[in-house]
């Protein structure tokens, strides 16, 4: 388990701007069981946490008592750094499942895209239900079984891990593969300027003859 080490904020005593100056990031932990609490965070070291827990890893607060298991619920990037400028934690409860986005990470390789088809990878993540002791980081997508023209991966057919379970649609395609369809370029043919011509020629002659008659 990821560990991050957390001091208890007083909102009066600093602005959210003086404490990203000191390297640190406004941050504020709760849950069901947990009330609102504001904390500040190394930012250095919750980058790193961040890197390698994502949004679906428990990460325990140290700082506020006893050791806090949370999960990384939401991370407010600053527009023009792209930087986290606030965090929030949910506080978990051993036992009381969560619903949570885990990553997906695609592994294996597709014999009908080595045969030349096209990859769509249509989903990066899925919801599942567990213990957030039992989530895991990534839950891997075996492109291998991808053999022919239009075969395709659901969510139904992800292997989950014990304990975890799939939440919302398992007909959700994850992946598939489709064959490649050149663009055939488009054949533009020549105007036929003839009939341009004769009917340019024929008005011509048709001016010149009012223009030579003789006035009534």
């Amino acid at each position: 388990m990821l560990t991050l080490s957390v001091e208890k904020r007083d909102a009066a005593a600093a602005t959210p701007a003086a404490l990203r100056r000191a390297g640190s990031i406004p941050a504020v932990v709760y849950g069901a069981h947990h009330t609102a609490t504001p904390i500040t965070i190394p930012a250095r070291a919750f980058q790193k946490v961040l890197r390698e827990a994502g949004e679906a890893t428990i990460v325990s607060l140290d700082g506020l008592g006893a050791p806090l298991p949370t999960l990384i619920h939401e991370v407010n990037l600053d527009p023009l750094t792209s930087l986290p400028s606030h965090v929030d934690f949910y506080a978990v409860t051993k036992g009381e499942k969560v619903e949570v986005a885990i990553p997906l990470t695609f592994i294996g390789e597709s014999p009908a895209v080595e045969a030349g088809a096209n990859l769509v990878k249509v989903l990066y993540e899925i919801e599942v239900e567990a213990d957030p002791m039992s989530l895991p980081h990534d839950i891997p997508v075996d492109l291998s079984v991808l053999v022919a023209i239009d075969d395709r991966i659901c969510a139904k057919d992800l292997a989950l891990p014990a304990g975890v379970t799939l939440v919302g649609e398992p007909e959700d395609v994850v992946a598939l593969v489709q064959e490649v369809i050149e663009e055939k370029e488009e054949v533009v043919a020549p105007a036929d300027i003839s009939a341009i011509e004769v009917e340019k020629k024929g008005k011509e002659e048709e001016a010149e003859g009012e223009a030579a008659a003789p006035a009534a």
